[in-house]
């Protein structure tokens, strides 16, 4: 099985992940763009079991989600980067792809929440594009 490995800006918290994720999606709810300071968060949504932290450990910020579950940011407590955010709802993190070793290995395979999208933002054209979520991903 394929390991996948990441880390922070400045490489004090580092971690990694098995096997493929089970999806990829740019999402573009307010909430990333606020965590990201741009249109939308690029996740790699791997299963809580197939991931660890294996260096340092990471600050937390927790917000509810839509669903009323919590959504808990993973960040670097020195350089501020977000690694993941563990979507509890689903049982699995959101990975920030940029933070990826080998971050050109992912492309989306959907985009998220593209009703809350500014109205600079670029949506790729041969993706999936989902107002809210997917019928059915968020029941």
């Amino acid at each position: 099985m394929k390991k996948y490995k990441g880390k922070c800006s400045c490489g004090n918290v580092e971690y990694c992940f098995e096997g493929e994720p089970i999806n990829s999606a740019f999402c573009y709810c307010k909430e990333c763009q606020t965590h990201t300071g741009s249109d939308k968060w690029f996740g790699l949504w791997v299963p809580v079991d197939k991931f660890k932290f294996t260096k340092g450990t990471p600050s937390n910020f927790t917000r509810l989600g839509d669903s009323g579950k919590d959504m808990n940011h993973q960040f670097c407590g020195d350089c501020g980067a977000t690694l993941c955010v563990e979507v509890t709802v689903g049982n699995f993190y959101s990975v920030a792809a940029s933070t990826l070793d080998n971050n050109d290995e992912f492309s989306p395979q959907m985009a998220i929440y593209t009703s809350s999208a500014p109205k600079w933002a670029v949506f790729p054209a041969d993706i999936p594009k989902y107002e809210i979520l997917p019928p059915g991903l968020g029941d």
